[in-house]
């Protein structure tokens, strides 16, 4: 069904591939930029990835003016008004950001206040219609296979202070180019893998179902879906495959899409929630959470969960199961995977698992109910859905 009215954006050009990472030169060299700013994690220093972008985009065309390794496991708006003071002291051209959903939402935040020729990124808090502002050209490079931030139109900064993530949505948030290159996510563990992937499933789910669904997001959400059916469990299990590597990292990009467009609800409402007030890692919560939110949404989605499960099972199942149990079908493959998923690699199925304390459930409900994701669930949700929903998680 087409909506009445409907918008979608895509503005990040996209370089896939082996040896992606060696085009970047060109890239900046089109977006007039020469000076660069690189913001990544120390992680990434450690085992080499960094050294590999370094190399590949060394070259006369480009000074890499400063390298910023500070980013902690969730962006923060200290570090993003640091950076931004640094960006300005080197007289830096252009922001490369090399990491996962932390390091992208921290770029995101960087570039947002340049843009904006602010100090303070909570300046802009509350602001739903900033102007394009100045243009400060910035390139993408995830090295997991989840988040979608390379392409997404939102980035979620923890406010310490208030201990909330407070969510950014702009489309001047996407970057200008997205590269996916297979040598970023080699090293992956299997539990970040696993954790990250299903992150990209839930992103689909969601994309799919959310009130601002429109064909375009569908198009890339039902691709997404696919890739991810037969690559996600094959990665965990041999994440030295480059093939498979470049597969999900694609996935990853094409749920982003959907959801920047679409948009996310109360799996992502609750997730961000559960993620401040217990420091669940996102991927995490998201394995748990899904498949009670799938049911709880059932009765709104029969039809929408009934058509996916063409994608995350097939075609022969899909023909075999009979209409009125097509949607928990779905659901029983997910909540599978998932399963499958633990054994594999320990990804947690149990908010008790992922150190979540019943005593911490009214703190997460109240935070869930002010999430913006939770305004576009197709399915009304109040306080005593979200503990009951918990209450079955652990």
């Amino acid at each position: 069904m087409i909506p009445n009215y409907y918008e979608f954006q895509n503005a990040a050009k996209i370089l896939s591939g082996e040896f992606a990472i060696e085009n970047i030169p060109h890239e900046l060299k089109s977006l007039g930029a020469k000076k660069i700013l690189i913001l990544t994690d120390k992680t990434l220093e450690k085992i080499g990835t960094l050294q590999i972008l370094v190399d590949a985009i060394s070259c006369k065309d480009i000074e890499i003016a400063g390298i910023y390794t500070d980013i902690p496991t969730d962006s923060s708006i200290d570090v993003i008004n640091e950076i931004v003071k640094m960006y300005k002291e080197l007289n830096c051209e252009a922001i490369i950001a090399l990491g996962g959903g932390s390091v992208i939402d921290t770029a995101k935040g960087t570039r947002m206040v340049l843009a904006q020729e602010k100090e303070n990124i909570m300046d802009l808090a509350g602001c739903e219609l900033i102007t394009y502002g100045k243009h400060i050209p910035f390139v993408a490079i995830p090295t997991t296979s989840g988040t979608g931030s390379e392409v997404t139109l939102v980035a979620v900064i923890l406010n310490k202070l208030q201990n909330i993530k407070m969510e950014f949505i702009s489309y001047y948030l996407v970057p200008d180019v997205a590269v996916l290159d297979p040598r970023m996510t080699l090293t992956l563990p299997k539990k970040i893998t696993a954790s990250t992937g299903i992150d990209a499933l839930c992103h689909v789910v969601e994309g799919y179902t959310c009130l601002q669904k429109n064909p375009i997001s569908d198009a890339y959400a039902t691709s997404a879906i696919e890739i991810i059916r037969d690559n996600l469990v094959e990665t965990v299990k041999n994440g030295s495959d480059k093939k498979l590597r470049l597969a999900m990292a694609n996935a990853s990009l094409m749920a982003g899409i959907a959801f920047s467009n679409s948009m996310v609800g109360m799996i992502h409402a609750i997730g961000h929630s559960v993620g401040a007030v217990s420091r669940v890692p996102h991927g995490d919560a998201m394995s748990i959470l899904m498949p009670h939110c799938m049911r709880f949404n059932k009765d709104k989605l029969e039809a929408e969960y009934a058509k996916l499960l063409l994608y995350i099972a097939g075609e022969e199942v899909y023909v075999n199961t009979p209409n009125e149990k097509k949607a928990d079908k779905t659901i029983e493959y997910i909540e599978e995977m998932i399963k499958e998923l633990n054994e594999i690699a320990g990804l947690p199925i149990k908010l008790s698992e992922a150190n979540v304390k019943k005593e911490d459930f009214e703190a997460i409900a109240k935070k869930s109910l002010n999430d913006g994701a939770i305004i576009v669930n197709p399915k009304h949700v109040d306080y005593d859905d979200v503990i009951k929903i918990l209450e079955q998680a652990f």
